[in-house]
């Protein structure tokens, strides 16, 4: 993310939700109705920021997103394709989540980044940006880095190997250091698949 700020590719902003409230204690949370344990994050001030940062925007549309673990589960396709917004706005989901009204009528999309649940979506909005800004043209190091990455090509990524050659007896596999480049693409497909048929199944399914 550094990277892709230096170079310009891209800006990132954080705001405080506290700063649209107008009641003089920012009150951001209230209990549920129909009782229960926990706050709910109110609706007033989530419409209010959206539409006060939607209005600063100057000939771009802006894409919402819910950081939310009742949100559609995140991938590599999901992050490739907000890659190619112009703007962004995340919301990070507290506390017992938020008024139900924001995603019914103000978000485009609800987005959890895996089958557990964080004390703070702001964790969340993290991997979620780290992930799209390293897929903009520019932002790595390498452009085929992002292109090999696991999930890339439905399969996880291939073992990789570094010098030395022989470590404690353990040896880097002989084709990695024949310098056939038809047989090093086959041998790491067979292992991409072997790999992920042992850690992700669900993949393949």
């Amino acid at each position: 993310m550094k990277r892709g700020q230096e170079k310009g590719l891209v800006e990132l902003h954080i705001h405080n939700l506290r700063d649209w409230t107008t009641d003089k204690h920012h009150v951001v949370d209230d209990a549920p109705f129909g009782g229960g344990q926990g706050m709910v994050m109110k609706p007033e001030p989530i419409f209010a920021a959206m539409e006060d940062l939607k209005s600063k925007i100057k000939n771009q549309k802006s894409k919402i997103v819910l950081m939310s673990p009742a949100g559609r589960r995140f991938d590599q396709q999901t992050a490739r394709d907000l890659s190619q917004e112009s703007h962004l706005i995340i919301i990070s989901g507290h506390y017992e989540g938020v008024d139900h009204r924001v995603i019914e009528h103000l978000i485009d999309l609800e987005i959890s980044i895996g089958d557990y649940v964080l004390t703070n979506g702001a964790i969340a909005a993290v991997v979620l940006v780290d992930a799209i800004v390293r897929l903009l043209p520019g932002a790595l190091g390498h452009e085929q880095s992002a292109a090999d990455d696991s999930f890339s090509n439905g399969l996880l990524e291939a073992p990789q190997y570094t010098r030395p050659a022989d470590f404690r007896g353990w040896k880097v596999p002989e084709v990695l250091l024949s310098g056939n480049h038809a047989q090093i693409a086959k041998w790491r497909k067979e292992q991409a698949s072997k790999r992920t048929r042992e850690n992700r199944p669900d993949l393949l399914r």
